[in-house]
């Protein structure tokens, strides 16, 4: 088979991956498209570097447009150069739909979107609007199929790859902790993001609750894992806080899949979290490392979605636990004023996490097949057979 994928920031390579690796596990098949350094290691070579991808937020994208169109182009071009049997984009949803747009309308080739859009938390008519160019969605939250079935695209819960990836033994975090020097001191993790906007707009502001909680807890470390052309950025704004981070990032000639398990290693190693708003919430609950969430946008952006909010939460462990047992700062809340607090508490009381976490890691397959492998599969089960046969 020949697949063109497009991924456009970290969360879609680590899904993208997992998914190449299920579909190279089941069939001969041959990849092109866009994206980052672990689909990379699968096999992709990609037309440009993904994080010129990662924008997020009307304000942030409109100075990069012209770049952005120019790239869109470039992709939609090479897919209908590659004649792939299937298109597959991955999250991203505001460039890879428009890929997706043009390459339908210029050929019959069969559409798969992986990572439904959150229409159970704002503007619902996505769904209806994605359906008029995607044939197939692949879910990762268990709540989703019936929302995308009645949009009309077919639709599979796959599950979450944090499920399936490797965990790190007590030994190897103790490990981790020795290499570094870190001993007995209590770790908090610090994830401001993978954006540049996201760690531009989030790194001062979880500085200063370092500098409060270093009133009340001095002896605290701080790990702070970022990418690799995030961290120049990540050493300047962390410069004048009074606990010095240790910032992990991927070294020269580091894999992605040495530098994933060495994070991994990190996470499972710190005692808490401080976190921005995604997919690393369901890295934090796989380690069992209780956390905060925080998160604001620029003012426009922040003030255009704050009024189409429809749930009261946006981290991924109270949705699928049905709980609101991670504290979030979300918006105007996102200050270190009412963050601290919440954190001061958390160090306090780090089990009233566990529940809501074992929850959601069963809800979203845990125990069950890969779900690398389970989307490869729903890929393979609904491809029409035509398209199977004499690859």
């Amino acid at each position: 088979m020949r697949i063109f994928l497009i991924a456009g920031e970290a969360s879609g390579d680590r899904l993208g991956a997992a998914l190449m690796a299920g579909l190279t596990s089941l069939t001969e098949v041959e990849f092109s498209g866009v994206g980052g350094p672990l689909m990379e290691a699968e096999g992709l070579q990609s037309l440009f570097p993904m994080d010129e991808l990662s924008v997020m937020g009307l304000a942030e994208v409109l100075p990069k447009y012209p770049a952005l169109k120019r790239r869109l182009n470039q992709t939609a071009e090479a897919a209908l150069a590659f004649a792939p049997d299937i298109l597959i984009t991955i999250d991203s949803p505001d460039f890879c739909l428009r890929v997706a747009r043009r390459v339908k309308a210029a050929s019959a080739v069969r559409t798969v979107h992986y990572v439904a859009p959150s229409v159970w938390a704002w503007r619902a008519g996505r769904a209806a609007k994605m359906a008029r160019v995607i044939d197939h969605v692949l879910a990762l939250l268990p709540f989703e199929p019936p929302l995308m079935t009645a949009a009309g695209m077919e639709c599979d819960f796959v599950g979450h790859p944090v499920v399936a990836e490797p965990c790190p033994s007590a030994a190897d975090a103790a490990a981790f902790r020795a290499r570094h020097g870190i001993t007995g001191e209590p770790l908090l993790m610090v994830l401001p993001g993978s954006r540049r906007g996201e760690v531009s707009r989030l790194t001062p502001i979880f500085g200063e609750v370092i500098a409060r909680l270093a009133i009340e807890r001095p002896d605290t470390r701080l790990i702070l894992p970022t990418l690799r052309h995030l961290a120049p950025l990540v050493r300047d704004m962390v410069a004048d806080w009074p606990i010095e981070p240790l910032i992990l990032a991927p070294y020269e000639g580091q894999t992605a899949a040495a530098f994933t398990e060495q994070k991994a290693c990190a996470i499972h190693a710190a005692d808490w979290a401080l976190a921005a708003s995604g997919a690393v919430s369901l890295e934090l609950a796989a380690a069992r490392t209780p956390m905060v969430i925080a998160y604001d946008m620029n003012w426009l952006s922040r003030t255009l979605i704050s009024r189409m909010l429809k749930v009261d939460t946006l981290t991924l462990v109270n949705l699928v636990s049905e709980t609101r047992a991670v504290p979030e700062f979300i918006g105007k809340a996102c200050r270190a004023e009412l963050i601290t607090p919440a954190l001061l508490k958390l160090m306090e009381e780090p089990g009233a996490q566990v529940a809501a976490m074992e929850t959601t890691l069963e809800r979203l397959g845990m125990g069950g097949e890969a779900p690398g492998l389970r989307a490869a599969r729903a890929v393979l089960n609904r491809a029409p057979t035509c398209r199977l046969q004499g690859r």
